[in-house]
C-alpha cells in the first residue's frame, strides 16, 4: 500500500497558476496522510528493533546464497561458546599439569630427605651405642681438636685485648680532660701557674702517646678478629660439612653391607645396585670434602703463623715504647707495620656528608 502511495504521489502532476503558486488538489490531504503515517509506523519499527533488536551472540551466519533455506545457518553463539570453552580447558589442563609437576617434585625431594634422614639418625644411633662402625681418620681429627682448642684460646686473647683498649681508653679520656683542666687553672691561679703549667703538658703529652698506643692495639684486636671470626670460622664450617659427608657415608656404607648379608634374588639384587650407586656418591662426595679440609687447615696454620707474628712484635714494640716514654720508638713502630692514625674527629662526618 506504501509503495502504491508513493509511486503515485511521484507521478502526480502539480499545477501551476498565472502568480507562479502551487494549486490546491484535492489529493493533497491524503498524501499527507499517507506519509505520516508511514513515518508513525517506521518509528515504531525503530524503536521496537532498539528495545528487542537481535542478540549479537544469536547472529546467525548463512552459508548458503541470499534467499537460501534455513539449513546452512549456524548460530555464532555456539561456536563462541565451544571455542571459549576449549580455550579454557586446555589453560586449565596445562595449569594442572603444571601444579601436578610440581607437587612431584616436592614430594620426591621430601621422599629423599626422609630416607636420608632415617638412614643417618639409625647410623648415630648405632655409633652412640657401640652396634655401629664409623670411619675414623686419626691424625686429620687430631687437627681439627687442636684448630677447635686453638680457636677457644684466640677468642679468649681476643676478648682480653678489647677489655684492654676499652680500659686504655677511658684512661687516656681521662687524661685529657685532666689536661685541660690543669691548662685553665694555670691561667686562673698566677700564684700555681707553672706547676699547673707543667701537669697540663705532662698530661697532654701522656694523652698524645695513648693514642697513638690505640692504633696500635685496635689494629692488633682487628687482625686477631680476622683470624678467628672469619678464617678460622671458614675453616670450621668446611670441618662441619666434611662430619656431615662421614656421616652420610657411614650410613649407606651400612645399608649396603646389611643388603649384601640378605637374600640375593631379583628384587634384592636391584636394591644392592640402587644402594651400591648411592654408596659411591656418598664416597666421592665425603672424599672431596677430606681433601678440602686438609688443604684448609695447612694454609690455616701458615697463615695463623704468619699473622701472629707480625701482630705479637707489634703489640710488643708498642707497649714497651709506650710505657718507656719513648716516643720516637712508638711512632717508628707504628711507621713500621703502616698504621695510618686517625685525627680527632675522623669519625663524625662533615657537615657536607651529612646533607
Amino acid at each position: 500500500m506504501t509503495d502504491s502511495i508513493m509511486s503515485k504521489a511521484a507521478t502526480m502532476e502539480i499545477p501551476i497558476n498565472s502568480n507562479g503558486d502551487t494549486g490546491t488538489l484535492p489529493e493533497d490531504d491524503s498524501l499527507e496522510q499517507a506519509a505520516k503515517l508511514q513515518w508513525n509506523l517506521d518509528e515504531k519499527d525503530l524503536q521496537q528493533v532498539m528495545v528487542s533488536g537481535p542478540n549479537l551472540n544469536e547472529t546467525s551466519i548463512v552459508s548458503g546464497g541470499y534467499g537460501g533455506t534455513a539449513e546452512g545457518i549456524i548460530p555464532t553463539s555456539s561456536i563462541k561458546g565451544s571455542n571459549m570453552h576449549h580455550s579454557s580447558s586446555s589453560s586449565s589442563m596445562a595449569a594442572d599439569e603444571a601444579t601436578r609437576g610440581v607437587a612431584v617434585e616436592k614430594l620426591e625431594t621430601m621422599k629423599k630427605w626422609g630416607l636420608n634422614t632415617y638412614k643417618c639418625t639409625k647410623q648415630i644411633i648405632s655409633e652412640r651405642f657401640g652396634r655401629g662402625s664409623r670411619t675414623v681418620d686419626l691424625e686429620l681429627e687430631a687437627q681439627i681438636e687442636v684448630l677447635r682448642d686453638t680457636k677457644k684460646k684466640y677468642e679468649n686473647v681476643l676478648r682480653l685485648a678489647r677489655a684492654l683498649t676499652n680500659h686504655f681508653y677511658n684512661m687516656v679520656q681521662t687524661q685529657h680532660a685532666l689536661g685541660d683542666t690543669f691548662a685553665d687553672l694555670s691561667q686562673k691561679s698566677p700564684e700555681l701557674r707553672d706547676e699547673f703549667g707543667y701537669n697540663a703538658e705532662t698530661q697532654k703529652l701522656l694523652c698524645k702517646n695513648g693514642e697513638t698506643l690505640l692504633g696500635a692495639v685496635n689494629f692488633f684486636v682487628s687482625s686477631i678478629n680476622t683470624l678467628v671470626n672469619k678464617t678460622m670460622e671458614d675453616t670450621l664450617m668446611t670441618i662441619k660439612m666434611y662430619e656431615n659427608a662421614r656421616l652420610e657415608f657411614d650410613a649407606y656404607r651400612s645399608d649396603l653391607e646389611e643388603l649384601s648379608l640378605g637374600p640375593k634374588d631379583a628384587v634384592a639384587m636391584a636394591r644392592i645396585d640402587t644402594a651400591q650407586q648411592q654408596y659411591q656418591v656418598q664416597k666421592d662426595k665425603y672424599e672431596r670434602l677430606r681433601s678440602d679440609v686438609i688443604i684448609k687447615l695447612k694454609f690455616l696454620e701458615e697463615n695463623k703463623v704468619k699473622v701472629m707474628h707480625k701482630q705479637l712484635l707489634l703489640f710488643h714494640n708498642a707497649i714497651s715504647a709506650y710505657f718507656a716514654g719513648n716516643q720516637e720508638q712508638l711512632e717508628q713502630t707504628l711507621k713500621q707495620f703502616n698504621i695510618k692514625l686517625r685525627p680527632p674527629g675522623a669519625d663524625k662526618p662533615s657537615w657536607l656528608e651529612e646533607q
